[in-house]
């Protein structure tokens, strides 16, 4: 009894000296490892007092930082500029609104479709007389949007379809047709490209090209330039190639047209193309007008019968008043070309409308041995060919038959593939 009694108070007081949960907590915590330091190194030391306390620590932010706050402040700047862009478009919708009413009540009081006329005579401010090319004139009045300055007899102008009354101007007064007669490009031809001619050459140089370029020569003299020349001769004596070869080596403006296109359909549309014709020409002048196959509307005058040989005579008087008219032709030099002199009225062909006549008769034996050396300077002959027969034959052959020969002559050299031309394969 002794014995135990020690042992069985040794087990109580160790169960007794335990604490309460110990067992429990060891078994249910695990094992967690140490958090990493802040920092790595040479342990910094504590500073003590007010100032380390109020002291803010030193931040730093990254490179990815930096470039979205650059990003945020882009987007930033647009959102601005679109808040002041719609503030602008709010302010000014209601003036774009009225300037849309006030033109579609404009487009209201003109009318479509527009007639085209001219304006003859202003009366006062707000009357002016107009006329069109299919009818008489009318005493209209001038609507208070039209621009009063602008308007001046003579112009062209926008008239209403029903009560004609003016409701604009039309700012291009420049004819279409008087556009397209304008030769933009230079041709290729040169006076090195006409065989013969030298004495219709030094004629129409004299009289076009050294009035425009050395005036002084003339004025020293004590005389007056010619105002124009007439090409006349046979077809196919250079007359046209001539002319171009004028337009390729002087640099004044080019205007070209062909007789008929001056006879219109309506009446006083020729007239008037005639007259705008040389009002562009002096707008751009030095310039040079050639007008080809002046036949067409420079005929003797007789009695007519129809209108439309009436309305040719009207234009053809038109075109005398502007070439020996009332007002100064200045730097304008007239080129004419035909085929019939003798059909010509006498009054177009007098002195002071036209002072020069330049014939262009058919080549003779030298002309045409150099006409032949121009058009066959680019194409290889064979050693048979002699050209002498050709130049020395009694048939009459123009500068153009010529060219047609040769040109014959390659077409069947390229029919037989051959490169050279023989003079079996001359017609």
């Amino acid at each position: 009894m002794g014995q135990g009694t020690p042992g069985g108070m040794g087990k109580q007081g160790g169960a007794g000296d335990r604490k309460p949960g110990d067992g429990a907590d060891k078994k249910d915590k695990k094992f967690e490892p140490p958090a990493a330091p802040s920092r790595v190194g040479r342990k910094q030391r504590k500073q003590k007092g007010a100032e380390a306390a109020a002291r803010l620590p030193n931040v730093a932010p990254l490179s990815k930082c930096r470039l979205r706050l650059l990003k945020l402040e882009r987007v930033k700047d647009y959102l601005l500029m679109e808040e002041e862009f719609v503030a602008a478009q709010e302010r000014l919708r209601p003036q774009e609104d009225k300037a849309e009413e006030d033109r579609s009540k404009v487009d209201d009081l003109r009318g479509t479709p527009m007639s085209v006329g001219s304006l003859e005579e202003i009366i006062d401010e707000s009357h002016a007389i107009v006329s069109s090319s299919v009818g008489p004139e009318y005493y209209v009045g001038i609507l208070s949007f039209v621009d009063k300055d602008q308007l001046e007899p003579g112009c062209s102008i926008l008239m209403h379809n029903k009560v004609l009354s003016v409701v604009g101007i039309l700012q291009d007064e420049v004819d279409p047709m008087v556009s397209v007669m304008k030769v933009e490009k230079a041709p290729l031809e040169s006076y090195a490209d006409i065989g013969g001619l030298d004495a219709q050459i030094q004629e129409i140089k004299e009289a076009v090209e050294l009035p425009l370029t050395h005036p002084e020569l003339y004025e020293d003299i004590g005389i007056r330039p010619p105002k124009g020349v007439i090409l006349y001769g046979e077809p196919g004596t250079g007359k046209t190639l001539l002319a171009k070869a004028v337009a390729n080596s002087t640099s004044a403006t080019f205007l070209r047209v062909v007789g008929s296109e001056l006879i219109q359909k309506y009446l006083g549309d020729g007239p008037k193309l005639v007259r705008e014709l040389f009002r562009v020409a002096d707008e751009l002048s030095p310039s040079i007008v050639f007008i080809d196959e002046i036949d067409a509307v420079g005929t003797k005058r007789y009695d007519a019968h129809s209108g439309g040989e009436r309305e040719i005579q009207r234009t053809m008087l038109e075109l005398l008043n502007q070439l020996d008219g009332f007002d100064s032709r200045g730097d304008v030099k007239v080129i004419l070309a035909t085929n019939r002199i003798e059909s010509l009225d006498p009054a177009l062909l007098r002195p002071g409308r036209i002072d020069r006549k330049i014939e262009f008769p058919l080549p003779d034996i030298k002309t045409r041995r150099r006409i032949f050396q121009i058009h066959t300077s680019k194409m290889t002959l064979a050693d048979d060919v002699n050209l002498e027969e050709f130049v020395m034959t009694k048939d009459e052959f123009s500068g153009a038959d010529i060219k047609a020969i040769c040109t014959e002559a390659g077409l069947l050299a390229l029919r037989e593939r051959r490169m050279k031309v023989r003079v079996s394969i001359y017609p």
